[in-house]
């Protein structure tokens, strides 16, 4: 509220510190911080990202019980799906996941 009301200017690491932002990494390790990041979504599970990117900005314009709700049946979907199916198997396994990129059980 405070930057709204004022329009107070703040640092990287000020954003990083109160939350706006997830973190603030020096202009020189940018584009290595990306690829960091790239690298670790890219072994995620597709349809886990692709249907939970809706979701979230869905989440954003609702109360507070409601986004509740809604993140509850997504993560209850996927706990069914083969891909949360396939995730436990590999850290059980102690191997890295084949994501089927299937919603079926």
């Amino acid at each position: 509220l405070d930057m709204l009301l004022t329009g107070r200017m703040i640092s990287a690491e000020e954003a990083a510190r109160i939350g706006l932002i997830n973190e603030s990494v020096p202009e020189q390790k940018l584009e290595d911080r990306v690829d960091e990041l790239t690298d670790l979504i890219s072994t995620k599970s597709p349809l886990a990202i692709a249907e939970g990117k809706p979701v979230l900005a869905t989440q954003l314009g609702l109360p507070l019980h409601e986004a509740y709700d809604l993140a509850s049946r997504y993560m209850v979907d996927g706990a069914l799906g083969n891909d949360c199916i396939e995730g436990i198997d590999a850290f059980l396994s102690k191997r890295n996941p084949m994501w089927t990129k299937d919603r079926e059980k």
